[in-house]
């Protein structure tokens, strides 16, 4: 599981030009689900999720969470992260989870995210999407398990 985790202003999701998904403050979690991937991993994402911590009180920087500052979180399934490119410049899939598997834990995620107490928008998964951000920082991580 790769999660790209972007601390943003504002954020949405758009299918066929319509609006699925919007946020203001928080994070946009670009999500990728491998074949390796468990329901373990998917409930220490989520955890990381809600703890993380991106934000600067006016005492010290990144000292608050998500929950610290009302913030939201967008969760967008991007199976490309999962993509290899270790040879040749084509990426390589092959440890992208196949699509049942992936969109079953995409939904189990949000849920865990959910029950984390995190605020959650999400884009619909295997569609094409364009999501519109403004990063605010910038700050993005990569976080593996």
């Amino acid at each position: 599981m790769k999660l790209l985790i972007q601390r943003v202003n504002s954020a949405n999701v758009n299918v066929n030009s319509e609006i699925v998904g919007k946020i203001n403050k928080g994070i946009v979690v670009f999500l990728g689900i491998s074949k390796e991937d468990t329901y373990e991993k998917l409930e220490w994402g989520a955890n990381k999720l809600s703890k993380i911590r991106l934000w600067e009180s006016n005492e010290k920087g990144f000292d608050l969470n998500i929950n610290d500052i009302n913030g939201e979180v967008l969760i967008v399934s991007q199976f490309t992260l999962e993509g290899d490119l270790s040879k040749g410049n084509k990426p390589n899939f092959a440890p992208a989870a196949e699509y049942e598997m992936a969109k079953n834990y995409y939904e189990k995620f949000i849920e865990l995210c959910k029950s984390n107490n995190l605020s959650v928008s999400t884009g619909i998964f295997g569609a094409d999407m364009k999501v519109n951000l403004e990063n605010d920082g910038p700050v993005t991580l990569i976080v593996e398990k």
